[in-house]
């Protein structure tokens, strides 16, 4: 059972959204709550698999209210944010502080339920790539002189999971990276595994923000294609 809690300052919203996931065999809505304290606060007290935040709420908002619930060490959860505005600053800033996936209130229910299963079992709801073109466009770049070495966020990867997590950041399969490479497959996958457990990053996405933030990758790398 996906357990889940739904925040979103508008009632009649958030009746809809639990009405459409409490029909799921799979998914259980423990709390759904109007403002971002409130959404902190049960997340702290029922540990839901994934939370649903508005980004904008009265009050603490959605982004706010996921730097909180993804910076405390004792939580687990994944958060998904919710918006009426499809702007690019929103989701930079959502997958900035963690989330796991950022979805318009106006995608069809099929998308609600995919976004929620997948978040739940550890997946991210943005293909890398697009991530790297939001990345480009809003990350406060390092000095270039950075991009010459390996940027101290790095330092424990080992040169094997740096030749991986290069390719992770530039947004290529697990398949692609083993044919770059001449590595087989699984042994990719153990090295993106690795590389994510030594830089305590939840998913591939957030791979993407600290390859281009920290410059291991500068915007516009010739080996970077558009």
């Amino acid at each position: 059972m996906i357990r889940v809690v739904l925040a979103d300052d508008q009632e009649l919203v958030r009746a809809g959204f639990r009405m459409i996931l409490e029909a799921q065999p799979d998914i259980e809505v423990v709390a759904d709550v109007e403002d971002g304290d409130a959404a902190v606060r049960e997340t702290l007290h029922h540990r839901p698999d994934v939370v649903l935040l508005d980004v904008q709420m009265p009050g603490t908002g959605g982004l706010e209210a996921a730097r909180r619930i993804l910076a405390n060490p004792r939580v687990e959860t994944r958060v998904v944010m919710l918006t009426t505005f499809d702007l690019d600053e929103y989701l930079y800033a959502a997958l900035s502080a963690g989330a796991s996936g950022f979805l318009l209130k106006s995608s069809p229910r099929a998308h609600l339920l995919h976004a929620v299963r997948t978040a739940a079992t550890g997946g991210a709801l943005l293909d890398p790539s697009l991530t790297r073109r939001l990345v480009e466009r809003y990350v406060h770049r390092p000095p270039a002189a950075v991009s010459g070495g390996v940027p101290a966020p790095l330092a424990a990867l080992t040169a094997r999971e740096l030749d991986v997590f290069r390719g992770l950041v530039r947004g290529r399969s697990n398949a692609e990276i083993a044919a770059e490479l001449f590595l087989a497959e699984t042994t990719v996958k153990t090295h993106v595994a690795a590389a994510l457990r030594k830089l305590n990053l939840r998913d591939r996405v957030q791979a993407v923000i600290v390859g281009y933030e920290s410059g291991f990758i500068q915007p516009g790398d010739p080996a970077d294609p558009a």
